[in-house]
């Protein structure tokens, strides 16, 4: 039986090109295909924390490349309006443009030995005993014994095998965001990150990133919050949002709607297994999102390379699936569990944001864990462990606040195919 590669990578962002990367390193035949043509834009805030050039010793080379913004202080403000600012000596925050970004980890991937094939818009997949064979809106097929899935939050081949339709309104969030040129828009602050969580009483958060030569401004908040209750549209709130920011001095300059795209972020966190017969799901299409901050870069990347990891290490596709879920729920499964605990938590009632950004202004430890942990210095369980030690009463509480709350979830609503998992 003749096949197109080893492994087919579906999908050209971060976590299709790391997937592509490792598992062209590796000595496997490996195809990269993506319905766009290389540089191509991705509306996307464009937030790395300087971890992610300790996980990816490789990573600064790649971003030589291209233009990054690093930034050193955090302001968040709370619905009440108090502020917490977390300020550190060095770097800890990388802001770039995905448009740059994924075009230098593609050629990073070919570099590395994956073969791109451009255009490939899928439009079908089937699984047989020997194989995935994915086919394009002009009939053309690929077929490999195994598939890596980094097709995006509205995964055609996670529809077309029947694993998920699409993710659930209640986690799923909407981002409604410009990436405009500093000729038209710019911050007042250029290295620092501005974030206001329930902003005016969304379930969710407003920001400003700053970058080289341009700004990304948005609002993002659950899909099930937007459709249920927020009467605007997406422009009206987004145009709302820069003049008030530009009345606060958090701006300079105006909005503009061309550049302005909304888009859709899976924030329910993976399911309990990221792969599916011969197909192992990574980014957004396996739900590899911090919930809280909406992160999704560093996670897909880890994602990829541990998909790529896992194919590489194993001698039967089963084995490769079974070593994947060891993997990723090993790295980053407590911490993806956690940050979706967290947002609903913090949403549940708006003033326990203020308390947070209250406990930040109060307690040093706190400001000091944020910037380990994004430099790179702490790991998630450690920063976590900290936590624990310095406030076990409130940890407790969160926790008893947490179970109560998935209770009470779970009861509410019979199980749903898209939350079971692949």
């Amino acid at each position: 039986m003749t096949f197109d590669a080893d492994v087919i990578v579906a999908g050209a962002g971060p976590a299709g090109a790391v997937a592509a990367r490792t598992l062209a390193a590796s000595g496997r035949k490996t195809l990269l295909v993506d319905r766009a043509t290389f540089p191509r834009n991705k509306p996307c805030g464009g937030g790395l924390t300087l971890r992610a050039n300790r996980r990816f010793p490789w990573l600064p080379g790649v971003l030589d490349e291209i233009d990054v913004h690093r930034v050193s202080t955090l302001h968040l403000d709370s619905p009440n309006g108090s502020r917490l600012t977390v300020e550190s000596p060095e770097a800890v925050g990388m802001l770039i443009r995905r448009v740059e970004f994924d075009h230098a980890l593609v050629r990073s991937a070919q570099k590395a030995g994956a073969t791109l094939h451009e255009r490939f818009e899928i439009t079908q997949a089937t699984a047989d005993a020997d194989a995935v064979t994915l086919q394009s809106r002009d009939g053309a097929q690929l077929r490999a014994p195994i598939v890596v899935a980094a097709d995006g939050v509205h995964s055609v081949i996670a529809k077309r095998l029947g694993v998920r339709a699409k993710w659930p309104t209640e986690s799923t969030a909407i981002d409604m965001m410009e990436e405009t040129p500093h000729e038209t828009l710019r911050t007042a602050r250029p290295h620092a990150v501005w974030i206001s969580y329930a902003y005016r009483g969304l379930d969710g958060y407003a920001y400003i990133f700053p970058k080289t030569h341009h700004v990304n401004v948005g609002i993002g908040c659950l899909l099930s919050h937007f459709k249920n209750e927020v009467e605007a549209r997406p422009y009206d709130m987004q145009s709302k949002l820069i003049s008030s920011l530009v009345e606060a001095g958090e701006l300079e300059g105006r909005s503009d709607r061309g550049h302005f795209t909304p888009y859709l972020i899976p924030v329910g966190g993976p399911p309990p297994s990221a792969h599916h017969g011969r197909v192992l799901f990574v980014g957004d299409a396996g739900g590899f999102v911090n919930a809280f901050t909406a992160e999704g870069i560093f996670y897909g990347m880890v994602s990829g390379e541990l998909a790529g990891a896992a194919i590489a290490e194993s001698r039967t596709v089963a084995e490769a699936g079974r070593r994947y879920d060891r993997l990723w729920q090993r790295e980053m499964g407590a911490e993806l569990r956690d940050s979706v605990f967290i947002q609903r938590y913090l949403f549940g009632k708006h003033e326990r944001v203020d308390r947070l950004v209250r406990l930040g202004n109060i307690a040093g430890w706190f400001s000091k864990a944020v910037i380990d942990y994004t430099a790179g210095h702490r790991s998630y369980r450690q920063v976590r462990r900290s936590v624990m030690l310095e406030t076990p009463v409130k940890a407790a509480g969160l926790l008893l606040n947490l179970i109560v709350d998935g209770l009470k979830r779970s009861a509410s609503k019979p199980p749903h195919r898209d939350e079971a998992g692949a």
